[in-house]
């Protein structure tokens, strides 16, 4: 199947490692220019240099995604260097499970502001695109009750609502926007391995609750993120694609 993304120009936030950077190799391969960003310059450079590899323009900086400024100039600079933004994945979460004020500000500057401020930034260019698209990374843990619920899943359900509101607001732009909500994911150096090591009690509570006896890997989840990101699910636009492997109950 093409979905019609050769020469695409995509953006995706926290692409270095796990999801973000399944959704970034996944883009390349299907030959769209990709730009990431991450936190650490050295992981952002390696795989800046393998998306090249692909035969595909790729650009990327080292952003703290929290800072409002620098993210706008990545998202400028971005544009600048791949000709245009036709798709933004906003992928980084600040993983802040808690009830704590630290939680409740982290999870509401990394995952909810980052968002924000990246379309923001990003709205001009995809105006100008003729297959414009966003996807916004949430969680299960956004829209059913588990371990995580307090500040993090308060703020992925924020993030289901924000992409149904835009939408509807965006849609007269020809500009889709949709949400992505992952179920257990696990990957080299991600939240389950760390938690597999250092709360195995939780980890293996966690396994027993899926119901294909694994967790879902970072490809399963860019998979989905790619199709509904791509011009082929044209119609599709305010839907919260679930990719758990029937962990949740929830209707």
């Amino acid at each position: 199947m093409d979905l019609g993304l050769k020469g695409k120009n995509v953006l995706v936030t926290g692409g270095s490692k796990g999801i973000g950077l399944a959704v970034a190799e996944l883009f390349a391969a299907e030959g769209a220019n990709v730009a990431i960003c991450a936190r650490n310059a050295e992981q952002v450079s390696g795989v800046v240099k393998s998306l090249a590899a692909k035969g595909v323009v790729a650009w990327g900086a080292a952003v703290d995604v929290a800072d409002p400024v620098a993210l706008q100039q990545w998202v400028e600079g971005a544009a600048a260097a791949l000709g245009g933004i036709d798709i933004l994945v906003c992928n980084v979460s600040a993983l802040a499970v808690g009830n704590t004020p630290e939680t409740w500000e982290n999870s509401f500057r990394v995952d909810m502001m980052h968002t924000v401020n990246s379309v923001a930034a990003a709205l001009p260019f995809l105006e100008k695109s003729k297959s414009a698209s966003i996807v916004i990374v949430s969680s299960v843990s956004g829209f059913e009750i588990d371990f995580a619920a307090g500040s993090y899943g308060a703020f992925k359900a924020a993030l289901i609502h924000y992409a149904k509101g835009l939408s509807n607001q965006l849609i007269a732009k020809g500009i889709r926007v949709n949400a992505v909500s992952p179920g257990n994911t696990y990957f080299e150096g991600g939240i389950w391995q760390n938690i597999e090591n250092g709360s195995p009690d939780l980890y293996k509570l966690a396994m027993s609750l899926n119901p294909t006896g694994r967790m879902g890997t970072a490809q399963e989840v860019a998979a989905g993120v790619v199709f509904v990101a791509s011009p082929i699910a044209s119609r599709i636009s305010g839907t919260n694609l679930i990719i758990d492997g029937a962990l949740t109950k929830a209707v």
